[in-house]
Formats: structure tokens, sequence, C-alpha cells
């Protein structure tokens, strides 16, 4: 497997635990609604849950990227680095 390979399983795994905790999250939204906590906890939840989605989606927008640029798989070693390094920064900071 190449290190490319290793990459793209890393982040898909990354991706799917994402989400999963954001599923987590989300019932546990409902259950504080149900239970009448106070709107103020509600709200720091959902906007902790917002936040994992909007990080999840510069994720998947940086995968998007990637494979775009390089849907031939032709870049090379250092180009392909760089164009690594950028999409870590999107997905860091989006």
């Amino acid at each position: 497997m190449s290190d490319l390979d290793r990459s793209k399983d890393a982040r898909k795994k990354g991706l799917l635990s994402r989400l999963a905790r954001v599923e987590g999250q989300i019932r546990a939204i409902r259950r504080m609604i149900e239970e009448g906590e106070r709107c103020e906890s509600i709200a720091q939840q959902l906007a902790a849950s917002r936040t994992a989605v909007n990080k999840a989606f510069c994720e998947m927008m940086a995968c998007a990227i990637e494979n775009e640029i390089d849907e031939e798989g032709l870049l090379n070693d250092a180009v392909q680095k760089k164009l690594s390094e950028l999409t870590r920064i999107l997905t860091k900071y989006g």
C-alpha cells in the first residue's frame, strides 16, 4: 500500500470518526431538549456540533481539491506534498 493510499484511508477513518461524534452530539442535544435542559446549554452543544460538521465539510472540500488537481495521479512527490500541506491548512483553519 502506498503512502497516498494510507493517507486516504487515514482521512476516511478520521472523517467517519468525526461524523460518529457529531451523531452522538446530536443525540445528546435531542435528549437535552426532551429533558428540558437550559437553552444556553443546548445552544452551546449545538454550536459545538455545528463546528464539527463545518470541520468535516472542510475536510471533504480539501479532498475534492486534491482529487481535482491530481485526478490522474501525475503530480511529482514535491508538488503532492505541497498540495497535501495546503489542504491540511484548509482543513485545520477553514
